[in-house]
């Protein structure tokens, strides 16, 4: 059975986007672009996205700019959006979830042996971490301070503990930190 994965990258002061909700991806080198993306590509059974992560995941890789082989890949997995307001979904194999997100994530994972990834999406993440359905982090710091911003860990979460399974710096400064939760003692 696969694990339930955030993966997300994150400016060095913790954030996920900067103010006014604008994304900045670190700098994309060829051991970064491979690693972090194909590693997510080929682990995941299926992707989870709040709606506003789901929307610019579309406009980018959908776009000229994106790796062409990468994009076709992601058009094709699973993916849920949680969301209440979004009316279709039509990149690829999409499922619009609009009930709780933890009995979703217990559907998915009987139906999957790969893992069920989180991309972004802040505010869902939050709410699995609440429910304790996160089994890892992963999670790439990027080399820039945005000084305020969308943060990957909101205010009120139970204090937890992580071990860190891997550690991997890459060309461009940015660092990849996987972490899973500490198990809670009997």
């Amino acid at each position: 059975m696969g694990k339930v994965v955030v993966s997300a990258f994150v400016s060095l002061d913790g954030y996920i986007e900067a103010p006014n909700r604008e994304m900045v991806p670190p700098p994309p080198t060829p051991d970064l672009f491979r690693y972090f993306i194909e590693r997510n590509v080929s682990r995941a059974g299926v992707f989870l996205y709040g709606r506003v992560t789901y929307e610019g995941m579309v406009a980018y890789w959908t776009s000229p700019a994106a790796d062409p082989v990468e994009a076709v890949k992601l058009a094709a997995s699973h993916k849920v959006v949680f969301s209440t307001t979004l009316g279709k979904a039509d990149w690829g194999q999409v499922e619009i979830a609009r009930g709780d997100p933890a009995a979703v994530v217990r559907r998915l994972k009987a139906e999957t042996d790969k893992d069920i990834v989180i991309l972004g999406s802040a505010r869902l993440a939050n709410s699995f971490i609440r429910a304790g359905l996160v089994e890892e982090y992963f999670v790439l710091v990027n080399p820039i301070v945005f000084g305020g911003g969308t943060p990957l860990f909101a205010e009120g979460l139970p204090r937890f503990r992580l071990n860190l399974k891997e550690a991997r710096p890459f060309d461009s400064g940015s660092v990849l930190l996987v972490y899973e939760p500490e198990a809670t003692p009997a």
